[in-house]
């Protein structure tokens, strides 16, 4: 049996910046999951939203399959949905995105698993409400530029991806916002390329 104690790990007091603290034990991560189950995703609903309503359980590109079932959603949802509702769908999304990833980043033991595409969902419908009404070759640009940006990671991709890293409010934030970055820039690419 071994003498050595398991790692401490330390956190900023919220109040004091330069100081460390442990971690509380309930808000410590688990071991990390190499890839969620359909069980895992059953078992708290925080998870089955991350984990895009199964989407994201796919085994090859999560992230491209997370986007295309925020794309299907979108064509099912905007015959139904105003403006208006768009806007509080998808800022009431963002929230509930925040906060599933939070705490599926936990329970995963990762800070940003690929499996988790709530914000890919999110960001895809953002992109395409404010490019609507589209043709099917301005979604399937959009798609494409979408996912590149977000695969990729440059420029302000990467500074939301490096900035807001690991566990806890401040890491679900930053699995949302570097998705938000990437829907930014396509939609600055289809504004330079219509004007």
């Amino acid at each position: 049996m071994s003498d050595t104690a398991p790692p401490v790990l330390l956190e900023p007091d919220p109040e004091q910046p330069s100081v460390l603290r442990p971690v509380p034990p309930l808000r410590q991560p688990r071991p990390p999951l190499a890839r969620p189950t359909l069980a895992f995703m059953a078992s708290h609903p925080a998870h089955a939203i991350a984990l895009g309503f199964g989407s994201g359980l796919a085994r090859f590109a999560p992230g491209t399959v997370g986007t295309l079932w925020g794309w299907a959603a979108f064509v099912v949802l905007q015959p139904w949905l105003s403006d208006t509702g768009w806007a509080v769908l998808i800022a009431a999304n963002l929230l509930l995105g925040w906060w599933a990833c939070t705490v599926t980043a936990r329970h995963m033991g990762q800070p940003d698993s690929s499996h988790m595409v709530w914000d890919e969902v999110v960001a895809i419908w953002l992109v395409l409400w404010v490019l609507a009404p589209a043709n099917l070759g301005t979604q399937v640009a959009a798609f494409a530029l979408f996912r590149l940006f977000d695969a990729v990671k440059f420029g302000p991709m990467a500074w939301a991806d490096q900035a807001f890293k690991g566990f806890g409010p401040r890491g679900g934030f930053g699995v949302m916002l570097d998705d938000l970055a990437a829907a930014f820039c396509t939609l600055l690419v289809f504004a330079l390329w219509r004007f």
